[in-house]
């Protein structure tokens, strides 16, 4: 499906929000494994740009709000991209979630002419430096890897102060990332989650939001997720034509009303 007629499908059906993942491409000699070391899936890189996406889902919808899950900082010009952000924000009212992420795959972040031993603190000031020119009038950021005196850019974002900025990810130093930088934490699913979000939130000084993506359709995974305060919960759907969609949508629905006992 294209991205509009799936955002009005799920907009159509009660759904809260959207998310469109990002890889720019795929390097066809690759040595970083793919997750438990199964062959990369073909979707990974028959993508449409993440922002052009955005933007068919937001002009398609009125009230679903649209996201990145994530977009790979790691990869993008920090002014281009935090004027793409704005934008998008504006003409959508408001509706954007910005997921970010450093990305896993090193061959890919390289042909960008990223180091992958430096992708961290890249993202860091990445972002810093994007809070910056959604928030001030005359912008300056000065860092290791990102640095400019004093720009002008428009437009400023509709949500005040920026879009909600979601720290994806689930490596051993995430969590120092989303205390510095992020409102919630957007990890992948999976069994140690919830009590990691637990110790998230214990070292936190101010509020953080949980949201995890690629939960399955299973009331009772849902149930664990709702207990432990997640906000917002993620499920992937396939990328096919449209009756594939539309049953795994189903299913998902179905799922939560199992939960709620409708």
């Amino acid at each position: 499906m294209e991205p509009g007629a799936l955002a009005v499908l799920v907009e159509e059906a009660g759904q809260e929000s959207l998310f469109f993942a990002e890889h720019t491409h795929i390097p066809a000699a690759r040595t970083t494994p793919y997750g438990d070391g199964r062959e990369l899936p073909r979707k990974y890189w028959h993508t449409h740009d993440l922002f052009v996406t955005l933007t068919a889902a937001a002009v398609a919808t009125s009230r679903l709000r649209i996201g990145s899950g994530v977009c790979l900082v790691t990869q993008r010009d920090p002014i281009i991209t935090a004027k793409q952000v704005a934008s998008i924000d504006v003409l959508s009212g408001g509706r954007l979630e910005f997921g970010v992420g450093a990305g896993w795959n090193r061959e890919e972040m390289e042909n960008h002419g990223t180091d992958p031993r430096t992708r961290m603190a890249l993202l860091r000031e990445r972002v810093e430096a994007m809070k910056q020119i959604w928030t001030q009038d005359e912008a300056t950021y000065h860092g290791q890897h990102v640095d400019f005196d004093r720009i002008w850019s428009w437009p400023k974002p509709a949500q005040r102060p920026h879009p909600p900025v979601l720290v994806g990810g689930s490596g051993p130093t995430v969590h120092e990332r989303v205390l510095a930088f992020g409102d919630a934490w957007f990890p992948n699913h999976a069994p140690s989650v919830i009590e990691r979000a637990r110790d998230l939130r214990a070292r936190a000084d101010r509020p953080i939001d949980l949201m995890v993506m690629g939960a399955p359709a299973d009331p009772r995974v849902l149930e664990q997720y709702e207990q432990a305060g997640f906000r917002r919960v993620v499920h992937w759907l396939p990328s096919h034509p449209r009756g594939p969609v539309e049953r795994a949508l189903e299913q998902w629905e179905s799922a939560i009303a199992d939960l709620h006992g409708e």
